[in-house]
């Protein structure tokens, strides 16, 4: 029986104003735009942004205009990039490069077929109310609360920033306590680093580990900015592009990931409908009891409709026959692409939103839903 073969696993997260989150929000936000204009639009959006630059390229098919420019002023402002020192912010210079759909790939997708071939999975794990990894989720949840936490109480704290959770696993694939933190966030210099330190330690990880019945971490196995330094985050110190952080949006590591980030793209784009409904499965599974741990692979062709290949994984926990796993999976949902479309009711305006903290153990997404 296959369960857990390491002892430790580390997975990370980033925050909302790291520069690669900053180019998936920028894509999402155009997506979103989109589909409020038209729920069949065709959108294909990479963004990079730089010191004081930010560049959109892509193929949209949408019948009003978009304003693209105030599309990633408001994302920026909402990052909390407003202050000139950052060397980046609303008033960037902002440029797209924006035409249309290939008609060729347009000829498949317009008859309900995939937009692009390749292989997606989906992931579940019952050792989180989330069902999702352990580590993952920990990471996420750090990432967010230090953004809250800049947002309300710690204002000296900046945009940008990582959190990376390394956690202990028995002998029976059971997560069990926490073992090391590695937090970064560029902050105000006027504030000494040992009081941010105590700062996050106190308001930060104390409560998380006490709220997910996790033993207390010494103040010692948390690591904080390791260069002792960073004053400026962002663009300005690192170069981001849109879908550099597949697998940060995905499972942190544990479960395979596709060939193709999320973000910027339509749900008629497998490398993302086709995860999300590979993740529905999966959790279904685990929900059900019917596994612990599950994984599921669906492949696609551009231009056909249903997937050429769908499998499932369940690491040598399942509780049930693969046949009934198996049984009870595939009726699930019409692995289709309009049947995951439209089950899952992807032409909405919800991505800016999936662009922060991962994609996946969000209850609000329809993905996430348990049958």
């Amino acid at each position: 029986m296959v369960r857990m073969n390491y002892s430790l696993f580390s997975s990370e997260s980033v925050c909302a104003g790291h520069p690669d989150k900053i180019c998936d929000q920028v894509s999402d936000a155009v997506l979103d735009a989109a589909l409020k204009v038209y729920p069949k639009s065709r959108v294909a959006c990479e963004t990079l942004v730089t010191t004081n630059r930010l560049v959109m390229a892509g193929e949209i098919t949408c019948p009003e205009k978009l304003n693209y420019k105030k599309i990633a002023q408001e994302v920026i402002r909402s990052l909390g990039y407003t202050n000139p020192k950052f060397d980046f912010g609303p008033e960037t210079d902002i440029k797209a490069f924006i035409h249309f759909q290939s008609p060729d790939i347009a000829l498949g997708v317009d008859d309900g077929g995939a937009g692009d071939q390749g292989m997606m999975f989906g992931y579940a794990a019952n050792e989180t109310k989330e069902f999702m990894p352990l580590p993952i989720t920990l990471a996420h949840e750090l990432t967010k609360r230090m953004d809250t936490l800049a947002q309300k109480e710690l204002t000296y704290l900046r945009p940008d920033g990582k959190a990376q959770v390394t956690v202990k696993y028995n002998s029976k694939g059971r997560p069990v306590s926490v073992e090391r933190i590695v937090l970064a966030k560029p902050h105000d210099p006027k504030i000494k680093k040992n009081q941010v330190v105590r700062n996050l330690y106190q308001k930060l990880v104390v409560p998380l580990l006490h709220e997910y019945k996790l033993p207390k971490v010494a103040a010692k196995k948390v690591i904080f900015n390791g260069t002792d330094n960073w004053e400026i985050g962002g663009p300005a110190s690192d170069t981001g592009v849109t879908g550099r952080k597949i697998v940060v949006d995905t499972y942190g590591g544990m479960g395979r990931i596709g060939g193709g980030c999320f973000s910027g793209k339509d749900p008629t784009k497998v490398d993302r409908s086709a995860a999300y409904a590979a993740r529905y499965i999966a959790k279904n599974i685990v929900a059900a009891g019917l596994a612990d741990r599950c994984e599921v692979q669906v492949a696609y062709a551009i231009g056909h409709r249903d997937p050429v290949a769908k499998a499932i994984e369940v690491f040598g926990t399942n509780n049930k026959p693969m046949k009934t796993i198996e049984n009870f999976a595939w009726k699930l949902i019409d692995l289709s692409v309009k049947g995951i479309v439209e089950t899952l009711d992807l032409r909405q305006p919800i991505y800016r939103n999936t662009a922060m903290y991962g994609h996946f153990g969000n209850p609000a997404f329809t993905w996430e839903k348990l049958v």
